[in-house]
């Protein structure tokens, strides 16, 4: 089932607040809400992607994508990482995910992100066109994966033609803690 009067847009400074809230129904607590704003204000994950999903004035999604880099790379391209996404649960199954994912993977194309990583549920990412197991691609996650769910680190090509600059993957500061890497 898929929700049409949904409409996505980038956040502004003054969405925190809907941001948090989004964040806080949709993972049920504070965890992920605190890593969002930190996110939200850490240098080292400009550019970023942060999208809000509404239904009329509601919030009712929210999606972010922060840089990243393979460790060692000078002038490394353009590479992003896809964390948090949520959605509050009375929208969930309705499309508005994959709404707010399609929308935010247009946008790193036109920003000219090369691949962007995600590690998350192993049924879901791959219909966007994320590759199970980047680990094997030669992408190393910031911290060890556990072997069960080494399919949970995933990649995609957006602007690139084929996957180069192998190597450690290493996220924004805030982002950078082992508890941030297990699925």
């Amino acid at each position: 089932m898929y929700n049409k009067n949904i409409l996505c847009r980038e956040t502004s400074d003054d969405d925190l607040n809907f941001i948090i809230d989004v964040q806080k129904s949709a993972f049920g607590g504070n965890s992920v809400a605190q890593l969002t704003t930190e996110l939200l204000e850490d240098d080292r994950a400009m550019p970023r992607i942060s999208i809000l999903a509404f239904d009329n004035t509601k919030p009712v999604g929210h999606i972010l994508f922060t840089k990243c880099s393979i460790e060692g790379i000078n002038n490394c391209p353009l590479m992003h990482i896809l964390a948090p996404l949520a959605v509050i649960p009375e929208y969930q199954n309705q499309g508005i995910g994959e709404k707010l994912t399609r929308n935010g993977l247009n946008l790193l194309r036109e920003m000219k992100s090369e691949i962007v990583f995600v590690l998350g549920h192993i049924d879901y990412y791959p219909k966007h066109g994320f590759i199970n197991n980047a680990g094997s691609l030669g992408y190393t996650a910031p911290y060890p994966i556990p072997e069960k769910d080494k399919d949970a680190w995933m990649v995609m090509l957006l602007n690139s033609k084929k996957l180069t600059n192998f190597g450690k993957v290493i996220c924004s500061k805030a982002m950078d803690k082992p508890e941030y890497w297990r699925e």
